[in-house]
């Protein structure tokens, strides 16, 4: 491991008020797949991404929410908990996580992908969580995966429970559409901008071929989500 790898991860353990035991842990959770390849073409062959660790971490994430909400909401119903562990398991919500560890300062990545902006993007950070959610079963078992991550899980949680936070913009205004206008919302792309390296792409979502908000964001995912989110807000200025 580099010298330069080795400092970020010890400063990144006193940030987690955790040592690991086995440091390559997490390293390998912190390594987005643009580094690991970056790295294996200068003949680093030990060096592997975070992929395997995030497809363990996601289960690690669920079972996490799961077994608070079980706990922690005697009398919610199956439907409800539901609902409630698919949106704080989410992408929108596990990057702020992410941003609340400060894990999004300590991620490896490629120089494109850190150039074209992704150590903010949403599906990198989330990802990364998922891995470190991994990495600390794997090094310290369940006790201390919970010690590092359920208080910031805990916390989204309470928020959604009370309605105080959206996650899934989409689902939710997917919900309102039906109910009001018995369709769906559709999501159009309408203009990219920037460089390939550095693409923004514009999506708007429309009602009955009425434009209701325009989302922008790094991929026509991430613009899809924000014009559901602008479209929430317009609807509720509506509303009001």
């Amino acid at each position: 491991m580099k010298e330069e790898e080795l400092k970020r991860l010890i400063e990144f353990m006193e940030k987690l008020q955790y040592r690991f035991l086995e440091p390559k842990l997490l390293f390998t959770a912190l390594c987005h797949s643009s580094y690991a390849h970056e790295e294996r073409q200068r003949g680093r062959k030990d060096v592997e991404s975070n992929e395997r660790l995030e497809f363990l971490g996601d289960a690690v994430v669920d079972f996490l929410i799961a077994e608070h909400l079980y706990t922690s909401y005697p009398e919610a119903p199956e439907g409800t908990m539901s609902k409630i562990k698919a949106a704080a398991a989410s992408e929108d919500a596990l990057a702020l996580i992410a941003r609340d560890l400060g894990l999004n300062e300590y991620i490896f990545l490629g120089h494109g992908e850190e150039l074209s902006g992704g150590r903010e993007r949403e599906s990198i950070l989330s990802g990364a969580v998922e891995a470190l959610a991994a990495a600390l079963y794997l090094d310290g078992g369940l006790k201390v995966t919970k010690s590092v991550l359920l208080s910031h899980l805990a916390r989204y949680i309470e928020q959604i429970a009370e309605g105080r936070i959206v996650f899934d913009h989409k689902t939710t205004l997917q919900e309102i559409v039906q109910e009001r206008y018995r369709t769906l919302p559709e999501y159009v792309l309408v203009r990219e901008e920037g460089p390939a390296h550095m693409k923004k792409f514009f999506v708007e979502v429309r009602v009955k071929g009425q434009a209701l908000a325009v989302g922008e964001g790094s991929s026509i995912k991430d613009a899809e989500k924000n014009a559901a989110k602008l479209a929430l807000e317009r609807l509720k200025v509506m509303d009001s």
